[in-house]
């Protein structure tokens, strides 16, 4: 189904808010996350809740946004190893930030992959509906003169065979004559043609 301008516009106004919110919902949540990290020690796995503000992202329709927070993310990770209160031992607390960070970018990754499919699939669908919306199919009984070969329309009206069919379908024609009518209507040249091919 096609779009008229003014739902397009409606659409693209639409997709700007929710965009807008996206932004603000992401950066309030990266933020008060960092405040938490910042709070606790470091033996704490204060990144992993970061896979939020990525899944959040992933509402907008534009993926640069959830590369964006990822990398965002991966900063502020790092900022919350550095300027955290110290605690914990040093190898739990590089190996939570590691996982925190896997995390972080096996969910944006899969998530963004999943997301290229369903555009991929929800095309096809569109492409598809507008194939069918496109093709034209005879069907039914078609009244035909058993003489001059015209059809009879719906409102009554004799056409001629291709007019009808060109209408009614994206089907073109092409004009030749076949050797059965080639030998009734032009015996004298079929005759010559005849004795050409012979030869």
């Amino acid at each position: 189904m096609m779009m008229t301008d003014s739902q397009e516009k409606n659409h693209l106004k639409a997709a700007s808010r929710i965009s807008v919110f996206l932004y603000w919902g992401c950066g309030l949540l990266m933020v008060i996350i960092l405040i938490i990290d910042l709070a606790i020690p470091l033996g704490v796995a204060g990144g992993v809740p970061y896979i939020a503000v990525i899944l959040l992202s992933l509402w907008s329709p534009q993926k640069k946004i959830t590369i964006i927070a990822s990398v965002i993310c991966t900063v502020l990770i790092i900022v919350g190893f550095i300027f955290s209160p110290a605690g914990g031992e040093m190898w739990k607390v590089l190996s939570n930030r590691a996982l925190a960070l896997f995390a972080i970018w096996v969910t944006a990754v899969l998530t963004l992959q999943r997301k290229r499919l369903e555009e991929k699939r929800e095309k096809a669908i569109s492409d598809r509906e507008k194939a069918l919306e496109d093709i034209k199919i005879l069907r039914g009984l078609l009244p035909i003169c058993a003489s001059c070969k015209k059809i009879r329309d719906d409102q009554g009206y004799w056409n001629q065979i291709e007019v009808y069919v060109h209408k009614h379908s994206e089907a073109d024609f092409s004009h030749g004559i076949c050797p059965e009518c080639a030998k009734k209507l032009y015996p004298e040249f079929y005759k010559e043609m005849d004795s050409e091919s012979d030869i």
